[in-house]
C-alpha cells in the first residue's frame, strides 16, 4: 500500500496543533512551580558595639540553597502576578574579624545558624505574545524576610562570653527580577531566572545581661530554575 504525504497540508497540521496548544495555555490563569533556589549573600555590617568588644568584630552568612515554591496568576497576555517563597533553609553564621577574641578563635569559625522565611511579590511584564515558546520577562516587587530559630553554638558562646541568645528584626524591601520563560508542551513550562532583594535587619546578642548590636545588610542574589504547571 502506498502512502502519499501531503507536506503543505502536514504543515498545516502541525500549525493548528501549535496554535491549539498556544490558545490552551493563555487559557490557563493558574500556574504553580516547583524548582531550586541558590541563593548568594552579599553581606555587609557594622562592626559590633557594646560591652568588652574588640574593633573590627563582625559577622557573615553562607550561602546556601533550597527549595522553590510559586504560584502565578496570569493577569493579561503581557502581565503575571508571582508569589514567590523557598523552604526555610539552615544558614551557618561566619565570624568576621579579628584572628581571636581573647583566647579564642574568631575569624572565619562558624558561631551558630539561623534560618529564614522569604516570600516574595512581585508583578511580571513577559516581552512577544502568548504564541511564542520563549518569552523574556522582568519583574518588580517586594520582600519579606522573618529570621528564627537564632542559635548560637559552642565556639560562638565561647567568643561571646558565655551563652548567648540572638534577636534579628524582619526585613521589607524592594525586590526584582529578570528571566526566561519556555512553554514546553500542553500545560508544562520551564524558567530560568536572575533575582535580587534588599534584606537588612538590626542584630542584638545577649550574653549574661551583656547587649552587643550591630546592622547588617544581607542583599541576597538568587538562581532559581524551575517547572511549571499550568490549569
Amino acid at each position: 500500500m502506498n502512502i502519499k504525504i501531503s507536506i503543505p497540508a502536514l504543515l498545516m497540521a502541525l500549525a493548528l496543533g501549535a496554535g491549539c496548544s498556544a490558545a490552551a495555555t493563555a487559557q490557563d490563569k493558574n500556574t504553580v512551580r516547583l524548582g531550586m533556589y541558590a541563593l548568594f549573600w552579599h553581606t555587609t555590617a557594622d562592626d559590633v558595639t557594646g560591652p568588652f568588644v574588640p574593633p573590627g568584630l563582625k559577622a557573615d552568612v553562607g550561602n546556601v540553597q533550597t527549595v522553590y515554591l510559586a504560584y502565578v496568576r496570569r493577569l493579561s497576555p503581557h502581565f503575571d502576578l508571582e508569589f514567590a517563597a523557598g523552604v526555610p533553609p539552615t544558614t551557618d553564621t561566619i565570624a568576621k574579624g579579628p584572628a581571636t577574641v581573647g583566647s579564642v578563635p574568631w575569624n572565619g569559625q562558624v558561631i551558630g545558624t539561623v534560618k529564614w522565611f522569604s516570600p516574595t511579590l512581585l508583578l511580571h511584564y513577559k516581552f512577544f505574545d502568548e504564541s511564542a515558546s520563549l518569552r523574556p520577562y522582568i519583574g518588580l516587587g517586594v520582600n519579606f524576610t522573618h529570621f528564627f530559630d537564632r542559635t548560637i553554638n559552642g565556639a560562638g558562646d565561647a567568643a561571646l562570653g558565655g551563652p548567648t541568645s540572638v534577636e534579628l528584626k524582619n526585613s521589607i524591601g524592594p525586590a526584582a527580577t529578570i528571566g526566561l520563560y519556555y512553554h514546553v508542551r500542553d500545560h508544562w513550562s520551564v524558567i530560568a531566572s536572575f533575582s535580587a532583594s534588599e534584606v537588612g535587619s538590626k542584630l542584638e546578642a545577649r550574653t549574661a545581661g551583656l547587649v552587643r548590636k550591630t546592622s547588617v545588610e544581607f542583599n541576597p542574589h538568587a538562581l532559581v530554575f524551575a517547572v511549571g504547571y499550568s490549569f
